[in-house]
């Protein structure tokens, strides 16, 4: 059976909602953090990052969260995520996982560990303030592609991994000091959305995340 490891909210959070979109039988593996897992050798063995998400499908082991998605949709075709290979929509679908898995989601990390970046307190607090107006400058693009073609869904009319990845980044921002991902209209209703899909709100109940969620 597959297993994903996890921490409730976290990068795993997108796999996790692909899982309940596909229907395949899976065990979730929730991480103790604060024990210390993370860094643990069994643990660095199967990502020697030490980061979530981890899927252990098998002999396969994938961590990076993109990667695990690409794999469950590839891997579950019947589920749609993906467009037919080799279309432009399936192309449209690559460029948007490598933005929010290679530009969005960079910037909401730097937010979330700033410490990472500098040393002091007053500087720490410079680079997560830095962030966050980075993290909401990229946010629009997210707003202006929802109005570009009228559709539900990122991709248009068809529900698809990009709409799970930028769920979990656009959820990111919900405690911003300033703006907040929700607070474009356009991604407001998308989110709206997203919050009535069955396989989301398994995923958010079997993780005890609380409302508000966004």
């Amino acid at each position: 059976m597959i297993q994903l490891h996890y921490l409730p909210g976290a990068a795993s959070m997108a796999p996790h909602i692909v899982l309940e979109e596909i229907g395949c039988g899976h065990e979730l593996l929730k991480v103790d953090k604060a024990g210390g897992q993370l860094s643990s050798p069994a643990y660095r063995q199967l990502n020697p990052n030490g980061m979530v998400p981890v899927l252990v499908d098998g002999e396969l082991v994938l961590y990076e969260s993109a990667a695990i998605s690409l794999h469950l949709a590839d891997s579950h075709p019947a589920a749609g995520l993906l467009p037919k290979l080799g279309s432009p929509e399936r192309a449209k679908a690559y460029k948007w996982m490598a933005w929010l898995a290679g530009t969005l989601q960079p910037a909401t990390n730097i937010y979330f560990y700033p410490e990472r970046w500098a040393d002091s307190a007053e500087a720490i607090a410079q680079v997560k303030a830095h962030a966050e107006q980075r993290v909401m400058a990229l946010v629009p693009q997210i707003e202006a592609q929802l109005a570009s073609h009228g559709g539900p869904w990122l991709l248009g009319q068809t529900y698809s991994l990009p709409d799970i990845h930028a769920l979990m980044l656009c959820r990111w921002t919900r405690n911003f000091d300033g703006p907040k991902a929700h607070d474009l209209p356009q991604i407001r209703a998308w989110l709206q959305r997203l919050l009535e899909r069955p396989a989301v709100q398994r995923a958010f109940a079997l993780e005890g995340l609380p409302a508000p969620w966004f």
